[in-house]
């Protein structure tokens, strides 16, 4: 069977397909329910624009479902206009309200009333699995409501003949992640920016005063928030729902908070999710963990509740993309729809939207919280996914350190290298590689300045304490450098011996790669070079064959839509202004393309789409015509290396010209910028899981061969660790080859390219939607072993 569950549409008719999926004479009725979340707002932008262009009508329904049973001008027509400069907004612009008279069959009278008045039977819900639940329970009732609605003369029994059927599909927003059957809810990246925001300003001040912090994080009855900040901050301890602490916690946590003060930090930090419980189901507070800190150990210790500060600022890069990919998914599933299919959720896996079952992810969401009230905890964390009992394993193995007397030594030296330009999350991957060696027995060393100071020697055993606190700090503490291995070949093998190295973890970008392929040539001659070699992908460019992602990237794709928010924002109270903006990536366009997305820009520019000057020439008309609107501002992205002669400079006086009198331009080159600053949450956790499983496989090799006395000569034993689609694999950097184009350092097929129509789309360009982001509706996964979501 092929995408969207439809046997006998094939492959290569999707476009067509499309094309005759027409929106035509349909209404779409979008509304948000429940607690607001950031992104949204990109959800509503991305229906209504994605509704219009295929040719029905879309309607705000304001103030979620009080707004449909209260009817009148709650219910209102929108338009492209309408969602104009509201992809950088928090909360939601058509509002949200908990609505009681929705729960009562009169209450759902009203809303189907009002509904039909207006022709909308397809209804595009976006909040939590509540409000889900009530839109299946309304879709359900329908017909008997209309048949009532024309037995009392509200409607004529025509009306219930044509609107006899109601399509409903779901997106869920919440920044608790409590939702099975997604990797990421709309708002969860968001929340966890506003979090990691607030642990690093902590981090600086307590420091200064040798503190212990106990942070309050939101989440209801999910411990996602928690765990995932724990994580991303390497917080010394966390109380979680799904999994608490084993009886007598409080002798255990004073003891790790007593060591840590003696190995000389100055700052614990204890995480607590807002429902967290002891084994016999007990809240467990943040001021009964601070007055047990200050009554045990005397410790000078604060509270800081972060509320609603969570829900609040601008969404996330990440976000913006995934609520537009949702939005524009959701509008196809309901011209899609039968009176057959049931209610669907769109949601994520991996890097892929796909539609569920909207009732099975609402019984397993309820199976967790039955789980968690019959003291089942072990069940509950696995029914959260595979991802999430994934985080809370490689957290208790990287925040708790065992007795040296519990570690069995496995006699293996193990090197970390970091390979490239710097990337924000590099930090957090050595902190995860060298913490999960330690507890696994290996020997672990530092290689310091790339390939050139490995050559030099500049290689040293790193403990436990060394990576205390490196989960937040940008760019490279081991130093990088783009230098590749091939004339150092005999110093580093010379390293390699003096050190005993029996297994190489490097992470970095395209030259880490090219680098593993050298090293990987070279074991003919030195047979130092025969041990496990695995990569982990770190650039901010993400253009490293063998992975969708790289560390990195997400922080870069923050400092672009950021920039591109505040680029917009200057020119609200000028003229009529277009900002030509260039961003890094080399030939790859990930960055150019994705940071388009997140900023609602107008075109991008990638080496990847080629394009000439009759391209250039109906983009300024398109801007042209757009300022004859009330937006009248306009943004292009473009690549720095995506033609060689339409330089940023060409494009810049190219629209100043044609532009005259009509608008005039301004260019910003973004540079360097987006290689620094504080890792995003995204990169911190992908950082540390991705390089906690490199070290897992490392450890594996090693121990297959103990004792046999073997070389590694397999390709199997040289690898580049990337997660595709929605799985981690190592592949061999030998069959790597085949799927690499090396002049422009790029993969020779890249997954985020599909997404380019959904840009154009949304920008209102005439382009043709391939519907090859969709997935047939299938049965509930727990989530890939590692998504792509944090």
């Amino acid at each position: 069977m092929d995408h969207n569950g439809d046997p006998s549409v094939p492959r290569t008719s999707f476009r067509k397909f499309l094309e005759q999926l027409s929106g035509a004479g349909k209404a779409i009725g979008v509304l948000t329910s429940g607690g607001d979340a950031q992104g949204m707002n990109a959800a509503v932008r991305a229906v209504v624009r994605m509704g219009i262009y295929t040719g029905a009508k879309v309607y705000f329904i304001y103030e979620g479902y009080q707004g449909m049973v209260d009817g009148g001008n709650n219910i209102v027509e929108a338009n492209w206009e309408s969602v104009s400069s509201i992809l950088q907004v928090g909360g939601t612009i058509i509002g949200s309200a908990r609505c009681k008279a929705f729960r009562t069959r009169e209450g759902r009278l009203k809303a189907a009333h009002n509904l039909v008045q207006l022709g909308i039977t397809n209804l595009c819900v976006i909040g939590g699995d509540g409000s889900l639940t009530g839109a299946n329970i309304f879709r359900g009732e329908w017909s008997t409501l209309l048949e009532e609605l024309a037995r009392d003369g509200k409607i004529s029994k025509e009306d219930v003949q044509k609107h006899g059927h109601l399509n409903i599909v779901g997106m869920v927003g919440s920044i608790d992640n409590d939702f099975c059957g997604t990797d990421m809810t709309i708002g969860t990246d968001s929340a966890l920016h506003r979090i990691i925001e607030v642990v690093d300003a902590i981090m600086t001040t307590a420091q200064s005063h040798q503190r212990t912090f106990v942070l309050e994080v939101m989440g209801r009855h999910c411990g996602y928030l928690a765990l995932v900040s724990a994580l991303a901050c390497g917080a010394d301890w966390v109380f979680l729902p799904e999994s608490p602490p084993e009886e007598g916690w409080q002798e255990t946590m004073c003891i790790k908070l007593s060591e840590n003060r003696a190995r000389k930090k100055r700052l614990n930090i204890i995480i607590v999710s807002e429902g967290a419980i002891d084994t016999q189901n007990k809240p467990i507070t943040s001021e009964q963990i601070k007055e047990l800190v200050v009554k045990q150990l005397g410790y000078d210790t604060r509270v800081t509740i972060l509320g609603h500060v969570q829900r609040g600022g601008t969404p996330s890069a990440f976000d913006r993309i995934l609520a537009s990919r949702m939005g524009v998914e959701a509008v196809v599933a309901l011209l899609q729809a039968t009176p057959e299919t049931p209610a669907c959720v769109v949601s994520l896996n991996g890097n892929q939207a796909v539609r569920l079952p909207l009732m099975e992810c609402v019984q397993m969401t309820q199976g967790v919280q039955k789980a968690m009230d019959e003291r089942r905890f072990s069940n509950a964390v696995q029914l959260r996914g595979r991802s999430f009992e994934g985080n809370l394993n490689i957290y208790k193995q990287l925040a708790i350190k065992k007795p040296d007397s519990q570690i069995t030594k496995s006699g293996f030296n193990v090197a970390v290298i970091n390979v490239g330009a710097p990337a924000a999350g590099m930090n957090a991957a050595v902190r995860s590689a060298v913490r999960v060696g330690i507890s696994e027995g290996h020997k672990m060393f530092a290689v310091y300045d790339g390939f050139e100071g490995f050559a030099r020697g500049q290689v040293k055993e790193i403990g436990w304490s060394d990576v205390g606190g490196w989960t937040g700090q940008g760019g490279s503490i081991l130093g990088t450098k783009r230098i590749l291995p091939g004339k150092y070949l005999e110093d580093i093998a010379a390293q390699m011996r003096t050190h005993s190295i029996n297994a190489l973890l490097i992470i970095g970008g395209f030259e880490g790669y090219l680098g593993l392929l050298e090293l990987s040539a070279a074991r003919g001659k030195h047979e130092e070079f025969c041990v496990p070699m695995v990569m982990v992908p770190a650039t901010v460019s993400n253009n490293v064959p063998g992975s969708d992602f790289s560390i990195g990237a997400d922080t870069a794709l923050n400092t672009i839509t950021d920039t591109c928010d505040r680029i917009k924002q200057s020119a609200s109270g000028t003229k009529r202004r277009v900002f030509i903006i260039e961003t890094m990536g080399g030939y790859c366009g990930y960055l150019a393309n994705m940071g388009a997305l997140a900023a609602g820009a107008d075109a991008a520019y990638i080496f990847e789409e080629p394009f000439d000057i009759r391209d250039l020439q109906s983009n300024v008309e398109h801007l042209t015509e757009k300022m004859k609107t009330c937006i009248q501002r306009g943004l292009v992205v473009r690549n720095e290396n995506c033609n060689e002669n339409y330089t940023t400079d060409f494009i810049y006086q190219l629209y100043s010209e044609e532009g005259k009198g009509v608008f005039d331009c301004r260019k910003n080159v973004l540079g360097h910028m987006q290689q620094g600053g504080a890792p995003s949450p995204f990169d911190r956790n992908f950082g540390t899981k991705i390089s906690a499983r490199a070290m897992q496989w490392i450890t594996g090799k090693l121990k297959e061969a103990q004792g046999k006395g073997r070389k590694f000569v397999n390709d199997d034993s040289v690898c580049v660790l990337g997660i595709c689609q929605r799985n981690l694999l190592f592949q061999p950097v030998a069959e790597l080859k085949e799927k690499t184009d090396f002049e422009h350092r790029i993969p020779k097929e890249q997954w985020w390219l599909k997404l380019r129509p959904l840009m154009k789309i949304l920008a209102k360009y005439k382009a043709s939607y391939e519907v090859s982001d969709m997935s047939q509706m299938e049965h509930v996964h727990t989530g890939p072993e590692e998504p792509a979501a944090i």
